[in-house]
């Protein structure tokens, strides 16, 4: 939803506000708007507001916060990238502060859900945005080193040369090994760092469980973005984002 139009929305709140005889926000255009936004840091998830919003602005973000999937736009630094239809969080408010790979995994499980259309197509709207993160991507392909390409690009921290992405699992390993960011399979792996099964499929580590299990977050996993459990005994190698 473009800023003039929140605001808009934000004069329909005070006209009904002031219909049920409550203290209206005061009101604002859309330059102070775009102000206050610039000023703001993310919002958490909790649904708290940051102490740069102040009370009065927090329907509008509220409102902003609604949009995310209606609309991509760029929240001063909050969204730097084109999002596709399906409504989620950015990485950048699901991992404010973290590090590469848990920003990247805040993205991936954002996603989980999101499945080809039609099933065992490779493709739908949903793929159509993760492979704007991989230069060269094309409809029907196998998309699991795809998505990880771009909840890695959501972080900050793109994968391959020149951070072009790689619809390749074979791509991102040799990558990852001229730049002193492969592990073996004998590492433990941390959240947020890749999978590797072989040159046939990755995905992003969630957690290591007490019973030495992994679970994962991939794409192309049943035609869907999922959350997997996975063996230590089936990864052939990590990769540090």
């Amino acid at each position: 939803m473009p800023i003039p139009d929140v605001v808009n929305r934000m004069a329909e709140i005070q006209t009904l506000a002031q219909q049920q005889a409550v203290q209206p926000a005061p009101p604002l255009d859309a330059g102070a708007f775009s102000s206050a936004l610039s000023a703001a840091s993310a919002p958490s998830l909790s649904g708290a507001y940051p102490t740069a919003v102040s009370a009065p602005l927090s329907p509008l973000m509220a409102l902003a916060q609604q949009s995310y999937a209606a609309q991509p736009y760029a929240l001063s630094g909050v969204l730097g990238s084109t999002y596709g239809t399906q409504a989620y969080a950015p990485a950048a408010v699901l991992g404010a502060g973290g590090t590469n790979g848990t920003n990247a995994l805040a993205a991936a499980e954002s996603q989980i859900g999101a499945a080809e259309q039609p099933p065992g197509s490779n493709d739908g709207p949903q793929l159509a945005v993760y492979r704007t993160a991989v230069a060269g991507a094309a409809p029907g392909q196998p998309w699991c080193a795809t998505f990880v390409s771009w909840a890695a690009a959501q972080a900050g921290a793109p994968v391959g040369d020149n951070g072009s992405g790689s619809a390749s699992v074979a791509g991102i390993t040799d990558w990852a090994s001229r730049n002193g960011r492969l592990m073996p399979a004998s590492a433990t792996p941390s959240p947020g760092d890749l999978i590797l099964f072989g040159d046939r499929h990755i995905g992003i580590v969630e957690s290591v469980n007490a019973d030495g299990s992994l679970t994962t977050v991939e794409g192309n996993h049943s035609s869907a973005v999922s959350r997997v459990q996975r063996s230590p005994s089936e990864a052939t190698g990590y990769v540090r984002l």
